[in-house]
């Protein structure tokens, strides 16, 4: 469903590559102005340049951590407005729990957990100035599906899961929607893989990019609180 968001404003965090470069297109082709954020100035400079060739919409890059709330603070001081905000960044360390270090076990939960509220802590009132919005959050299939060696990122998205359905019910009545989408296997670089034709089963980030286009097109009555996509035929096992 095509859908017109020229006069939207947007925020995405992790918009430099993968799912979050793909989201970001999608925005910008529907007319969106987008500001996207990434920890790399040299990745953001590029994107925005090859983003603002495809048009309609305008985007706009700032350097931002999200693990550091001042900088979060920062980057959503320089908005006027801000109608749909998308929190895609996240990391994936995969480790047992022995030989997990503690600074991984918190750049995890810091990224994945606490760079969501930070983000939506500062959009939730820019939102309410509209008189409403979106909050989508990129979250995964392992926020319900625990496996060894992934305790710090089950522990990430599960919670992440949790604090998304507590705020969808703290906003709804202020006219701001929050979904969250649970995609499996993605092929992208995510926590160290590599995008590759024998991965061509995986999902790619167009599809998770299409999920968020699919939700923005909702009638305001009706709100897919939470979205799960997995490829349609992955290996037999």
């Amino acid at each position: 469903m095509a859908i017109d968001l020229s006069n939207k404003s947007a925020l995405l965090t992790g918009g430099t590559k993968g799912i979050g470069r793909a989201i970001a297109e999608s925005l910008i082709k529907a007319g969106a102005r987008v500001t996207i954020t990434a920890r790399s100035k040299g990745e953001i400079a590029v994107t925005v340049s090859q983003l603002n060739e495809i048009g309609p919409g305008k985007a706009t890059g700032h350097v931002c951590d999200v693990r550091d709330y001042l900088q979060v603070k920062t980057v959503f001081g320089k908005l006027d407005d801000l109608d749909i905000l998308i929190n895609n960044a996240g990391v994936g360390i995969f480790a047992s729990v022995e030989s997990m270090s503690v600074d991984d076990f918190h750049a995890v939960l810091e990224t994945n957990v606490f760079g969501v509220f930070y983000c939506c802590h500062e959009a939730i009132p820019l939102m309410k100035k509209r008189g409403g919005g979106y909050i989508i959050n990129v979250s995964s299939l392992a926020g319900a599906n625990p496996h060894a060696e992934m305790a710090a990122y089950n522990a990430s998205k599960f919670g992440l899961n949790g604090f998304s359905e507590a705020l969808m019910q703290e906003v709804r009545h202020d006219g701001i929607k929050v979904s969250y989408i649970m995609p499996g296997s993605v092929n992208t670089e995510f926590g160290g893989d590599e995008p590759s034709n024998e991965k061509t089963w995986q999902l790619q980030p167009s599809d998770v990019a299409q999920v968020v286009m699919d939700l923005l097109a909702f009638p305001s009555r009706a709100l897919p609180s939470r979205i799960e996509i997995r490829p349609s035929r992955p290996p037999k096992r």
